[in-house]
């Protein structure tokens, strides 16, 4: 394992006691099943509370309460993880997260450094995005809603870390030497459960790209940091900007101040900025890094 990762070695070291494969697929299993019994019990009694054209937004996120709903659910996945981490591998959520206070520390060190870079970004050139944006939410509306916001999203994105940075890449690096492998496999995953060629059209294996390179990033911060508090960091910075500042106006719109003026599946538009986009997260990425070395 290179040097830079002895961080990580130390947090795969309780994954080492029952590092099979077969357990890794048999947890997965579990939180699968888990997963999708409670969030057909959720939705469907969440569902039936309106009109069909409530259940319509509600899987879209298409208005606030929607999308806070829908986020919420998310935490079904920490439960999920962590009944999984328990039955099959005899480890706690702490030992996946790699402990509260450090994991806490280093989310705060690297949130501060991201914080300050989208505050430079945000001041400097280019200001538009292929056309004006749309205005969502009251602005009044928004802030009232921004603390509750802010939770959910937290929820959502230390939901995923957990799942593939936390569990997946633990098990597989508790198993195989090779960064490749436990790096890789959970990034590959992680890219497939962003590849919605319904809803993104020409730009679905874009995103799915996007997507995994995302991926690679937040597992090279969770080893060099010995806990997940980094990368669940990274990504609550990027999906607060994608879901509470600036959304697409088709998906997941429901909290954001402002829409973009083109959706998903338009190729021509959204495809430079995508570009942009991972541009950006390669400089959060290398932000992210030297938050961590101070």
């Amino acid at each position: 394992m290179p040097k830079a990762y002895s961080a990580h070695d130390h947090l795969v070291e309780t994954a080492r006691g029952k590092p099979e494969i077969w357990r890794l697929l048999l947890g997965l299993l579990l939180v699968a099943v888990l997963v999708s019994v409670l969030n057909m019990v959720f939705f469907t009694l969440v569902a039936g509370m309106g009109p069909e054209s409530w259940a319509q937004t509600l899987l879209l996120g298409g208005s606030p309460l929607a999308l806070l709903l829908l986020l919420a659910s998310f935490g079904f996945i920490i439960l999920g993880v962590a009944v999984a981490a328990r039955q099959v591998q005899h480890r706690s959520l702490v030992s996946i997260v790699g402990g509260y206070r450090l994991a806490a520390s280093q989310f705060l060190k690297v949130l501060k450094a991201l914080l300050i870079l989208g505050i430079v970004g945000f001041l400097l050139p280019p200001y538009g995005f292929g056309g004006s944006l749309s205005q969502n939410l009251p602005l009044s509306t928004w802030l009232l809603l921004l603390p509750v916001s802010a939770l959910v999203v937290l929820v959502q994105t230390s939901a995923e870390e957990l799942l593939f940075r936390g569990y997946i890449q633990q098990t597989l690096a508790a198993r195989f030497q090779s960064p490749v492998i436990w790096m890789g496999v959970p990034s590959i995953l992680f890219a497939i459960g962003h590849y919605t060629p319904d809803m993104a059209g020409d730009n679905a294996l874009l995103i799915a790209l996007w997507a995994c390179v995302f991926g690679l990033l937040t597992s090279d911060l969770t080893a060099r940091a010995g806990t997940l508090g980094p990368a669940i960091a990274l990504h609550f910075f990027n999906n607060i900007i994608a879901l509470l500042f600036i959304s697409l106006p088709d998906n997941l719109n429901g909290l954001a101040l402002f829409t973009l003026p083109f959706d998903a599946s338009d190729a021509e538009q959204l495809r430079p900025w995508l570009l942009v986009d991972l541009a950006v997260m390669f400089v959060c990425w290398l932000a992210a890094r030297l938050a961590l070395r101070r």
